[in-house]
């Protein structure tokens, strides 16, 4: 077992360090295979347990487990309570309603009544979804990583009564699983002094994970220099071929991407696009793509985008459809334009309420098959459509008599263009752009008529405001109004259901009910959503309202000692520690979206604290973080390109501001932001509105150039940095 730790990189060397205590414990429980392989993504299929107590929970992941015959509560001081009281250990089970694993641990093992009969006799067993409780996930996957260096759903913790972890890993075949349930509750019962000095250490671990502990410091000076390194340290971690990041799986990573738009936009440099457009072009084509419905699935097991992890998420499919409306604006690629039209139709038609909130995800199962609903036979295809364009379709989408896939199925993707694919069959483009239209909608009927994965319904405050973003983001790039007033009603939604009137929220609305305090992501998330939503209608309630959400999270989130922000408010539950998001990943960190709401906020508003607090969060990410993981730090990144080229400030005032305004807006510009109406209403629009025109003036630091009434004009103003 020592061989294990040093296979982590640690040694037993330091009688008192974390490390060692950790690796300690686990030589209390050695003769089990501790370290499994990590389960990632999946569903949970429940019943009723005999208790029920989870029947009644607003998310859908934790009704799925109401019949388990496990004893399951939800997080509560009642179950920590019941801990204490019989001096049990805890369960803490965490995973969502898309995710695989969780489904198959569930079927073999929560479903057993041998399994659940010794959890409930020496363990109180809590379930949670972590998309709901986002802050208890936090700690108990940090906890995994530090025991185990694998962290994934579903994960599974033990803990203290008082919720101090003591070990957490990930999915368990059942007879491991039954092997582990023993030999922890041997170890707590038996070498508990060990036990508990294991949480100690492992609480300290996790407290100090992520966080930001040194005085900040508000002087920001970030010089060009560091911002133009950035992508020179990237460049080694990219797949050119493929795109994305080197090696599989492959997940989509759209801060990255962003960020490597921004960088070519600022700096003419090529690769920067290349890599960006490499990424999408394969994207599009592969079997991460779903080529009949439209929208992404989570990510790729391969590294060439081929085979997906079935389930879709709301947040992946909102980033990317504001990342191809982007590109869309640079290249004007019609397939970029075709992805985003398809996935906002997929998400109109499967991810939307009637009250115009967004859903969470769509399960990879159905059936009890991962894929099922999404997979066809050759033969499938041939009994739909007729011979010569079933033969041209399956050639298309590579579909085999063999199967590209599992049970002989196939995941449609494609290797070529339609122009390319049209010449080899001496056909046009747009005669295989007719053959293709139809063929695909004749699929998509038939496959409506098969049985439907799961669709988790819970609405997530955070989640819908990138969905929000995205339609912002797709009605600039395409004009088309729908996604306007999809987007207008998604916010008035999340104004009326999550939004308080001191400017507090609600994470999850399920059922007509809002409930769970919000966390950062979601004040940092929504407060921008809005700043966009005001560019595009100069509604200036929607900047009101962006500020009034920002200065709750300012009130009740924000370290003053550090300048950067808990994941938790001042107001909520006391956890065992007190979190910080750090790190953009597959989203960026709330603490970087938020950083670039104050960034912001300080230049609609001219108030120099709002900008001196987003330059104090950045200069503890710059120049050191960035520099040694720029994967990591790409929305940082964004923000620090904000920094050194300082925005434009785009006003338009007059009667025709709004349509003047969405002309320029056509155009990508990360650096432009925008404002205006017929009313003066902010410090950077006194005195610049002139009855009977509409003036467009391009400004920068209150300094503008000549005022022009032409959109091309001010283009090419905007052209000239």
């Amino acid at each position: 077992m020592k061989e294990i730790c040093r296979s982590l990189g640690w040694s037993l060397v330091r009688e008192n360090s974390l490390k060692n205590r950790i690796c300690f414990f686990i030589l209390i429980i050695s003769h089990i295979s501790l370290f499994t392989h990590c389960g990632n993504r999946a569903e949970s299929n429940g019943g009723n347990d005999g208790f029920n107590r989870l029947s009644q929970a607003s998310s859908p992941y934790l009704r799925e487990h109401a019949d388990n015959p496990v004893d399951w509560y939800e997080w509560s001081p009642e179950a920590l309570q019941k801990a204490e009281k019989e001096n049990k250990p805890l369960i803490i089970s965490i995973g969502y309603s898309s995710c695989h694993w969780c489904h198959v641990m569930e079927e073999e093992s929560f479903m057993d009544t041998a399994v659940a009969r010794l959890m409930n006799r020496n363990f109180i067993s809590i379930k949670i979804d972590r998309e709901e409780r986002p802050d208890i996930d936090q700690i108990y996957l940090n906890a995994a990583q530090l025991i185990s260096g694998n962290a994934g759903w579903p994960l599974n913790a033990f803990a203290l009564p008082d919720g101090k972890p003591f070990y957490a890993a990930t999915y368990y075949p059942k007879d491991q699983w039954l092997t582990l349930l023993q030999q922890i509750h041997e170890a707590y019962t038996k070498e508990k002094e060990n036990v508990i000095k294991q949480a100690e250490a492992v609480t300290r671990g996790v407290a100090t994970h992520e966080q930001i502990i040194q005085p900040g410091d508000s002087a920001t000076e970030v010089i060009e220099k560091t911002y133009l390194e950035i992508f020179s340290r990237w460049s080694a971690d990219l797949d050119y071929q493929y795109g994305g990041l080197n090696g599989s799986p492959k997940f989509p990573m759209p801060v990255n991407w962003e960020f490597g738009l921004q960088y070519h936009f600022l700096t003419g440099h090529k690769k920067a696009l290349e890599i960006v457009t490499t990424t999408l072009d394969h994207m599009a084509k592969g079997g991460i793509y779903d080529h009949l419905g439209g929208g992404f699935s989570r990510y790729s097991t391969d590294s060439e985008w081929k085979v997906p992890h079935f389930e879709k998420m709301l947040f992946d499919n909102a980033q990317l459809v504001s990342l191809y409306a982007h590109v869309y604006q640079v290249t004007k690629n019609p397939l970029y334009g075709d992805v985003v039209r398809e996935t906002l139709e997929f998400v109109k038609r499967e991810m939307t309420g009637a009250e115009g909130g967004f859903y969470s995800s769509i399960n990879a199962d159905s059936e009890g098959e991962e894929g099922k609903f999404y997979t066809w036979t050759k033969g499938e295809i041939e009994n739909i459509l007729e011979g010569e364009t079933a033969a041209m379709l399956t050639a298309y989408y590579n579909v085999s008599d063999s199967g590209n896939w599992e049970k002989g199925r196939n995941i449609l993707y494609r290797s070529f263009g339609a122009e390319e694919f049209a010449s080899r069959y001496q056909a046009t483009t747009a005669e295989w752009n007719t053959t293709l239209r139809e063929a695909k909608t004749k699929l998509l009927q038939a496959r409506n008529a098969r049985v439907r994965p799961s669709t988790d319904d819970k609405i997530l405050t955070s989640w819908n405001a990138l969905m929000l973003m995205g339609h912002l983001d797709a009605y600039r790039a395409t004009r088309d109004a729908n996604y306007l007033n999809t987007a207008l009603k998604n916010a008035a939604f999340l104004e009326n259901k999550m939004l308080r009137d001191d400017g507090g929220l609600w994470r999850n609305y399920k059922d007509g009910k809002a409930n769970i305090d919000a966390f950062l992501d979601d004040y940092a998330f929504l407060s921008r959503a809005f700043i966009h939503l005001y560019q595009i209608t100069f509604d200036i309630h929607w900047l009101e309202s962006a500020r009034l959400v920002a200065d709750f999270a300012i009130d009740h989130f924000r370290d003053p000692e550090t300048g950067m922000f808990y994941y938790t408010s001042d107001l909520a539950e006391s956890l065992i520690v007190r979190k910080m998001e750090i790190t953009d990943n597959v989203m960026p960190s709330s603490n970087s979206v938020l950083a670039e709401v104050l960034f912001l906020l300080g230049e609609y508003f001219q108030e120099s604290s709002y900008s001196a607090k987003a330059g104090m969060m950045l200069n503890h990410i710059l120049p050191d973080r960035i520099k040694t993981s720029p994967v990591f730090y790409a929305n940082w990144a964004r923000v620090a390109g904000l920094f050194v080229y300082q925005p434009f400030e785009v006003a338009v005032l007059g009667i025709s501001a709004l349509e003047k305004s969405r002309d320029i807006q056509e155009h990508y510009n990360p650096l432009a932001i925008f404002l205006g109406g017929t009313v003066d209403n902010l410090p950077l629009l006194e005195n610049k509105y002139v009855d009977g025109k509409t003036i467009i003036y391009v400004c920068r630091n209150r300094i503008c150039k000549l005022p022009v009434e032409d959109v091309a004009k001010a283009l090419e103003q905007l052209r000239h940095r």
